[in-house]
């Protein structure tokens, strides 16, 4: 993309109305706008940053066999009235009456619905497990909105559900989850801490939050800083094995890791105090089995082994997409801008040509932008180098690969890394090489 071309409408000034660092670098940045109360519009590097997300989400869901669809925004009041939830639910949802006087409302969650497709799909044990997922528009109406899309009233959010003939079944899918969810946000280039959470009336011990470490986080945490020493992505887990399962999952949860609210002193003080770590989180995401809670009280039953009806047990599991641009904001950046991984990161690199017109620069530049024209920013604009630096910083892309014209006279590009400062001075093919190094 030729930056000369493109809508990035970036601003030098922090933006009075924000109040937490992701929420100022995203308007600075030109990712979001604010069309309404805790509503926005992302922009061209916003919706690139948000769409990389959701790939490498949709990528792990894939790997351990979860299927996508796409549910309506728009449900009909009459599923939640089945499950007793319309009622209870509160001011959060926003319900709407169309024009033939029928309740309607926007979908804050998707139990419901999902458990209505299922029961017309879905007739027989044998067709046992489903697990059902999609990437799509929420909205909650927060009583105040705040901190950007951090706690927005509309939200892009990953759920998935999952069907399964019993408790024993259920367990080996939330094992699933547990190692999908923990490899993405790897690949994210984030460490999200897994978080013994509530269970509420459910019981059990089948629930977890995944917190990012950031200073703004709204939660307290205390972890064993060993989980952070984990590879998951070269954890070697058969996922179709329960005894698999069961051994990555018993050895996963054997560090300590709670939120203040599910904190207990006494197992703390069995972490070697050189492993205790303490901090802020910010939820990214959170995986809970909730039986036949749903099933139940909609009546959706399959035909079991002996021909009678049975219920499945159930599970949710949720990131928060557009919460995880803001979070790894908050993770990740210094006082010129955002730090991006590699993985997330709008652009791979940027080139900045500090003299237009000049024949070598301009020769340059050019091949370095046709080699990934997509994938690449080309800062072409006519402003001074100070202007360029500055919003390359805040941008935050991986490489900055920076032409003057005392370097292209003999063919040398200079190469910023963004996250460590340092610079080299390569020829163009090895600058080339190192692009494709990133996301390759």
């Amino acid at each position: 993309m030729r930056l000369s071309r493109s809508f990035l409408p970036t601003l030098k000034e922090n933006p009075a109305e924000a109040q937490i660092t992701s929420h100022r670098l995203m308007l600075r940045a030109g990712m979001i706008r604010q069309t309404a109360a805790g509503i926005y519009a992302w922009l061209p590097v916003g919706l690139r940053v948000l769409r990389n997300i959701a790939n490498i989400v949709r990528h792990e869901q894939d790997a351990v066999g979860a299927q996508e669809l796409l549910m309506p925004t728009m449900q009909s009041a009459d599923l939640w009235k089945r499950s007793g939830r319309y009622d209870a639910y509160g001011p959060e949802m926003l319900r709407i009456r169309d024009r033939h006087e029928r309740d309607m409302l926007f979908g804050p969650t998707n139990e419901e619905m999902i458990t209505d497709l299922f029961g017309q799909a879905v007739k027989s044990y044998k067709e046992l497990p489903q697990v059902l997922y999609q990437i799509q528009w929420k909205f909650r109406d927060e009583v105040r909105p705040r901190f950007g899309v951090m706690r927005g009233r509309e939200f892009y959010m990953k759920d998935a559900y999952s069907f399964d003939l019993d408790h024993d079944s259920a367990v080996d899918t939330y094992r699933r989850m547990m190692l999908a969810y923990l490899r993405t946000f790897q690949r994210l280039g984030v460490r999200a801490i897994p978080m013994r959470a509530d269970t509420g009336p459910i019981g059990g011990e089948l629930s977890h939050e995944f917190l990012i470490l950031a200073p703004t986080g709204e939660s307290g945490v205390f972890f064993d800083s060993a989980l952070e020493d984990q590879d998951w992505l070269a954890e070697n887990v058969d996922v179709t094995s329960r005894d698999s399962l069961e051994e990555f999952f018993t050895g996963m949860t054997a560090f300590y890791a709670a939120t203040d609210e599910m904190h207990d002193a006494d197992a703390w003080a069995k972490v070697p105090a050189g492993r205790q770590r303490e901090g802020r989180g910010i939820e990214v995401g959170h995986i809970f089995n909730f039986g036949r809670k749903y099933t139940e009280s909609m009546d959706i039953a399959v035909s079991g082994p002996d021909g009678a009806p049975l219920y499945p047990e159930m599970g949710s599991y949720g990131i928060g997409v557009s919460r995880l641009v803001a979070a790894i904001i908050e993770a990740s950046h210094d006082d010129n801008g955002i730090i991006w991984p590699a993985s997330v990161a709008p652009f791979r690199a940027v080139i900045i040509n500090l003299k237009n017109g000049d024949a070598q620069c301009d020769a340059i530049c050019e091949k370095l932008y046709a080699a990934a024209p997509d994938d690449l920013l080309y800062d072409d604009r006519a402003e001074r180098a100070g202007a360029k630096f500055a919003d390359a910083d805040l941008l935050g892309h991986p490489l900055q690969l920076i032409v003057g014209p005392r370097g292209a006279k003999d063919g040398k590009v200079e190469v910023k890394d963004r996250r460590t400062g340092e610079r080299t001075e390569e020829t163009v093919d090895a600058a080339l090489a190192l692009i494709a190094k990133i996301r390759a």
